[in-house]
């Protein structure tokens, strides 16, 4: 890891960059009953709709390297918690340039988002992760990161 730093900006004309590392989302293992190429279109349909609409409350930001280059990204939304009503800020998405991966771009990019959750008041930062996602589940976890609620799921068909 290096002691680089990284500007970290509002996303302003950067869908390209933003949609091209959607398939960094599905990089590993993924359940049996999930689809890669079904998963990479929804992702990045969803991404799509918040760069084009930019609804309240979903905010994207890009980092960006000493030579002004995009190396990553996150994706933040504040949302509602179902318990307390309070202000929580959900890490909606979060992807490295496979070429910067262990440069410390992905921490950047959680302090961000926790500082961008303190000053807006959140309780929590939460997000969600495929099981199979090994990488960056040690990095949300060695942050402080630890399962707060845990979704199961079970094909019907």
């Amino acid at each position: 890891m290096s002691d680089a730093t990284y500007l970290i900006r509002l996303a302003e004309d950067d869908d390209d960059f933003i949609l091209g590392l959607v398939p960094r989302f599905v990089d590993f293992a993924l359940p049996p009953w999930r689809r890669r190429h079904e998963c990479i279109e929804g992702i990045r349909n969803e991404l799509l709709r918040h760069l084009e609409d930019q609804p309240a409350n979903s905010f994207l930001f890009v980092a960006e390297d000493g030579d002004g280059e995009p190396v990553g990204f996150v994706h933040l939304q504040k949302t509602q918690d179902f318990f307390t009503g309070r202000s929580n800020c959900h890490i909606s998405d979060l992807a490295v340039a496979k070429q910067q991966e262990g440069r410390g771009v992905g921490r950047a990019l959680l302090e961000h988002a926790e500082t961008w959750a303190r000053e807006h008041r959140c309780q929590l930062v939460t997000l969600a992760v495929f099981p199979g996602n090994e990488r960056a589940r040690a990095i949300y976890e060695s942050a402080g990161y630890a399962a707060d609620l845990v979704r199961l799921a079970k094909p019907v068909h």
